[in-house]
């Protein structure tokens, strides 16, 4: 049965070390059990942290990272390189510097790749590298928005309501309006679903969230595990 745990930590900073932590142990853990560890990154100030902590963690000398497999929650729809995609963010902060297998790195399809600026082709074509069935996730991360959206999910948005296991997202909420996300159904495969959040902007839909509103945020669940990675001024309103 599923499981939901709160975690509470007093900043943005402790907040970015402990996922960090948490997160080299749960890629050792997995590669113990099965050889291999597959894990979906998240974008934004704080997964930026979290991936800067990585590199500064000893327990990271622990890991084959030749046997990572990486995803992405969403991206924006950008060319290649754009410092406002999630891929070239973690990249600057993380990817860059750790000897990962190419092969096992799946980006979302750039706005200058193959499919041109055909969103619903990238898209196509992430589903296509997904497979199916699906990728084991050992821990698929996520970040939530102001108005309570995670990946490129947005309440009241179509989005919501995408079949498959990846879908172009039109006319976004937040700029740029164009992007690439996974559906809801394929972020609930994920054993692990962690949302990390930070600063007293998110405090009002995480709060909601768990005073039971139906945003995006509360469809975000794991099979196995829901952790939610705070930061005290994100959780003040949680009762």
């Amino acid at each position: 049965m599923s499981e939901t745990v709160v975690v509470v930590v007093p900043d943005a900073d402790i907040l970015a070390s402990t996922v960090a932590a948490r997160l080299a142990i749960k890629i050792i853990d997995a590669q113990a059990v099965h050889g291999t560890a597959s894990v979906v990154l998240t974008g934004g100030r704080v997964a930026a942290k979290v991936l800067h902590a990585v590199r500064e963690l000893p327990a990271s000398a622990a890991i084959d990272w030749s046997r990572v497999d990486l995803w992405w929650g969403d991206e924006r729809f950008l060319p290649s390189g754009d410092p406002d995609r999630n891929e070239t963010q973690a990249r600057e902060a993380l990817l860059d510097k750790l000897p990962l297998d190419p092969s096992r790195v799946h980006a979302m399809p750039a706005s200058d790749g193959p499919d041109g600026d055909d969103a619903i082709g990238a898209a196509a074509r992430y589903i296509d590298e997904l497979g199916s069935p699906l990728p084991r996730f050992d821990v698929l991360m996520l970040g939530v928005g102001e108005d309570g959206h995670v990946a490129s999910l947005f309440p009241g948005h179509p989005g919501l309501q995408a079949e498959g296991s990846a879908a172009a997202v039109f006319d976004s909420p937040k700029p740029p309006p164009t992007r690439v996300t996974l559906t809801l159904s394929t972020i609930q495969s994920a054993d692990e679903v962690w949302l990390i959040a930070a600063g007293p902007d998110k405090a009002k839909p995480i709060g909601a969230v768990h005073a039971g509103a139906h945003l995006p945020a509360a469809s975000a669940t794991g099979v196995r595990r829901t952790l939610w990675l705070l930061d005290r001024a994100a959780a003040a309103e949680i009762r």
